[in-house]
Order: C-alpha cells, then structure tokens, then sequence
C-alpha cells in the first residue's frame, strides 16, 4: 500500500465513523451537516481524485450552508490543500490543528483488563458520561446520539468505571480493515491513572479479534497528554495534519 493509499484509505473511514445527517457531493467535495457546533459534522471535506475549481467549489459550498444558516467551514488536510490560498483571499479564519496518526495492529498495545466494558451499541450510561465529561450543549448532544446512531458495521463502545460510574471511555469504528478510534475520554478526577490507556487498549484488543490490520486516530496538535498516550500504546507514524477554515461574519 502507497502512502497516498493508506492516507485516503485513513480519510474515508474517518468520515464514515463519524457520519453526518446530510451529505452531498459537490465537484470532488463532500459537504456535511448535522447543525450543532460540532465541525467534523458540518464542513466540507475533500474526496479522493479530481476536485474541481477552487472559486467553483466555494461558491457551491456557501450556497449550500447559507440554505441552512450556517457559517462555510472547510476542513482542510495537507493532503488536499489546494483551496488554502483561495480561501485565505476570502478572509477565511483558521481554527484548530489535528494530527492523523498511524500504525499496523501488530504495532499496537493490547491491554487486556476486566474492567474494561465493550458493547456494540452506546448505552444511556456511556452517553451521560460522555456528555458530562464534554462540553456538549443540547443541540451537540442531540446531534452526537444522530451520529452514533448512524454508524453501520463493525463498531465497539468502550468504557471503564469506578464506583458504578463511568469514568473513561471511548469508541473504535473498521472500515476495510483499519480501526478508527474515536471520543476518548477520562474524567477529570481520574486522569494520570492509566484508565486511558485501558480503554484505548481495550478496543486494540476488539479490533485485533474481529480482523482489523491497522488502526489510526486524531488528536489535537497541542494535546501533549493525549499524544503521549497514544505514543505509550504503540501510535508512532504521523500520517498528516489538518486544519479548519471559516468564513467570517459579514457585518448586517
């Protein structure tokens, strides 16, 4: 597999582990929305292959989101940055900064822990806590029960407790044999504990049963903690980065 395979390969299955509401194709784009304030939810994604113009492609997508009365957000990876410039003319502000990060499930830590709970479906108790542990206000809360809703095939929600609560958690998607791990979680009053690395280990373990050959993540760029919680577990190869775009408000 080219690099350029295992990127697009690691770009796809993150749309899909974390689907949208609507989606529609426009000129080798994906633009994607579910309302809330959640931005993987509601930006435009590049497709692999031809894309078309950039002032084409921004046009459509500021159509399309003033439809619904939301802000253009583009969600720019290093692999496919071609609109970066078009998009800086325009004002576009930059948010954020997320790293893909790589490795083959041979690679991976496998913590193997009877604490640690997995289900194929999040229950009331796994989505409580990953609300409280978040900052999810209503309308996000609603749109993340949409979401995991939406996610077909192989899928494991993961969580660890103390005291009847839960207290760590997290959720692993595959897509043509790579894990996806997604919303990795600790409680503030139970970090530095290792529950993390539980969970994490906990759906390597899942993965590595059902057939998974690979797995990847993101995380935040400046998340020192949780960047070197994933290096502890065997996330050493950084596949590429990427950033947000947003139109600012115009004044009324």
């Amino acid at each position: 597999m080219t690099d350029d395979d295992r990127n697009w390969r690691s770009e796809q299955a993150c749309r899909e582990a974390w689907p949208s509401a609507v989606e529609t194709v426009v000129d080798g784009w994906l633009l994607r929305r579910s309302g809330g304030r959640i931005r993987r939810a509601n930006s435009v994604n590049p497709l692999r292959g031809k894309r078309g113009a950039p002032d084409k492609v921004i046009a459509a997508t500021e159509a399309f989101y003033v439809g619904y009365d939301q802000t253009p957000l583009f969600r720019v990876p290093d692999i496919a940055d071609e609109l970066e410039a078009a998009l800086d003319h325009r004002g576009y502000q930059l948010e954020g900064g997320t790293i893909h990060l790589y490795a083959g499930i041979d690679d991976l830590a496998e913590i193997r822990d009877g604490q640690v709970a997995v289900s194929p479906m999040p229950g009331e108790d796994w989505l409580a806590a990953r609300f409280r542990m978040g900052t999810y206000d209503d309308a996000d809360r609603r749109v993340f029960r949409e979401m995991t809703g939406l996610i077909a095939g192989d899928r494991a929600f993961v969580s660890c407790e103390r005291d009847s609560e839960i207290v760590a958690l997290a959720y692993g998607v595959i897509r043509d044999g790579l894990l996806l791990v997604e919303s990795v979680e600790t409680d503030g009053r139970f970090r530095q504990q290792g529950l993390g690395r539980k969970t994490v280990g906990g759906l390597i373990g899942w993965a590595r049963r059902a057939g998974a050959d690979a797995a990847c993540l993101q995380v935040v760029a400046d998340n020192a903690p949780g960047r070197a919680l994933y290096a502890s577990l065997g996330f050493s190869c950084e596949l590429y980065r990427y950033h947000y775009r947003r139109k600012p408000h115009e004044p009324r």
